[in-house]
């Protein structure tokens, strides 16, 4: 007789493990909570500069000349003495005030390329302490800066260094299964409309520029009490190694929830993790399937016009008429039937179908919105925000459908690049408002074109539904080929 060996002990994945948790019991009700903070913050951030930099009018009181319009000014009288653009002295130089926006957008887009290794390396926990730390400490600088261009690398750091969105956004989708992703991304995205109405409501009651700033970024500070009261995300800790520490937040979390776990699972606790290619050469095979190259096209198509046409609509709703702090809060409120909305169409729908109606009854609303007579205010409102609720779904969709179209070993690199070259059209949008000099509407058709073509464009695509992941770039290909296949098979 010959002894046989004994089997493997086969691990427990920690997908398996998740899946036991709802997210409706206390632990995850926390994270959440702690979620909508996050997003909350960065909504105020990456938007106070619309109400920070408003449109002020000036005129001139002294000419080069003597009193002659046609000498050079060098005195001017603003409405507002202790404005932004009066303190700086922006007369006759509005795309100085645009700028602030266009340079925190840009350095969203360099942040992405600083704050996503760092998360990968320091962990998500760690690096959204410390952006939103950083974040804090810069946008009080700002409200202390005695110069214009001192201000603007303030805004620069601050969205660079400070963009405590990206972590946080890892995060949630990490510590959830598969099953609950999106609706827990989508509870955790109320954060956002909750930072919308509070910008409003602080702009509406501090009038002083300098103050609002102190007000909104003062609070950051306290973010290194996260380090208490939020975990590490267990699916990096296992990645590094670290299983002790995984599964302890995990026995944390099952006794929060009372929730009985098998001790000996925990302690076989694996997590799949793909291994590391060098990043050029991810890029290089990707790129020499034509299909992928086409698919890169469009979406970088989508994540620019959604950067675009997203935040321009949210910078020019201040120009709407009425009040332009409730407009704000409307344009933010509108998110809040959108996420529900979107929630079901993702869960339920495929994304191409979707996605087109989406980009196409945008155009439509976007266009027709500046065409409305100026008799008839609340009927133009109306249309403006649907439009912004339209390009908010299209975003959404947007954010996952790029993630669903490569195969797996490239899909984090594919999704990252879309993401940060899409930044460019909010780099753009903060310009949008000088364009009103010639139109009134000429931002809005703008929107409804590059909308249209988006929209075009998705024709270009296969469409994708929650199953059916590709992971090698021949299953990527052949996404769309026939009406029903598994690829998992």
């Amino acid at each position: 007789m010959t002894a046989s060996n004994p089997p493997e002990e086969k691990t427990v994945d920690l997908e398996d493990i998740l899946s036991k948790f709802s997210i409706s019991g206390r632990y995850h009700l926390q994270i959440a909570a702690l979620a909508i903070l996050v997003f909350a913050s960065n909504s105020i951030y990456c938007s106070n500069y619309i109400f920070v930099a408003e449109e002020i009018n000036y005129r001139c009181t002294k000419y080069s000349i003597g009193d002659n319009s046609s000498g050079d000014c060098i005195e001017w009288v603003y409405d507002k003495p202790d404005s932004f653009v009066a303190e700086f002295q922006l007369a006759n130089q509005e795309w100085k005030r645009t700028f602030v926006g266009t340079v925190h957008s840009f350095g969203n887009m360099v942040g992405l390329f600083i704050v996503g290794p760092m998360s990968d390396r320091f962990g998500r926990t760690t690096m959204l302490i410390v952006t939103g730390v950083l974040g804090g400490v810069f946008g009080l600088a700002r409200s202390f800066s005695p110069w214009y261009w001192l201000y603007v690398a303030f805004e620069f750091l601050e969205a660079s260094l400070g963009d405590l969105c990206s972590p946080a956004y890892i995060l949630i989708t990490e510590v959830v299964s598969t099953i609950h992703r999106i609706k827990f991304i989508l509870l955790c995205s109320v954060g956002y409309t909750f930072g919308g109405f509070i910008i409003s409501f602080l702009a509406w009651l501090i009038p002083y520029w300098r103050t609002l700033l102190q007000v909104l970024y003062a609070p950051a500070i306290f973010f290194f009490l996260y380090k208490y009261a939020l975990d590490e995300s267990p699916r990096w800790l296992l990645i590094k190694g670290q299983n002790d520490k995984a599964v302890k937040i995990l026995e944390n979390a099952a006794n929060k929830n009372k929730l009985q776990i098998d001790k000996k699972s925990l302690e076989k606790l694996s997590c799949q993790n793909n291994k590391e290619t060098e990043f050029l050469n991810i890029i290089k095979r990707t790129f020499k399937s034509k299909q992928l190259r086409i698919r890169f096209f469009v979406c970088l198509v989508w994540w620019t016009t959604s950067t675009f046409v997203n935040y321009g609509l949210t910078i020019n709703s201040v120009s709407l008429q009425g009040n332009k702090y409730i407009n704000y809060a409307l344009l933010s409120s509108v998110d809040i039937p959108g996420i529900f909305i979107i929630g079901y169409i993702l869960l339920n729908f495929k994304r191409k179908l979707p996605l087109v109606c989406c980009f196409f009854v945008a155009a439509l609303l976007c266009i027709s919105q500046p065409l409305v007579s100026s008799d008839l205010p609340a009927l133009s409102t109306f249309l403006y925000m649907t439009g912004k609720m339209m390009s908010s779904f299209y975003f959404s969709i947007t954010y996952l459908y790029t993630s669903e179209l490569f195969p797996t070993y490239t899909r984090n690199s594919m999704h990252a690049i879309c993401s940060s070259l899409g930044r460019i059209g909010s780099i753009i949008s903060p310009q949008t408002p000088l364009l009103t000099r010639y139109w009134f509407g000429l931002p809005s058709l703008i929107f409804g074109l590059t909308s249209l073509f988006a929209g075009l464009v998705t024709f270009l695509v296969p469409d994708i539904s929650n199953d059916a992941l590709p992971d090698t770039i021949r299953e990527a290909e052949e996404l769309g080929k026939t009406k029903s296949i598994d690829l998992k098979r």
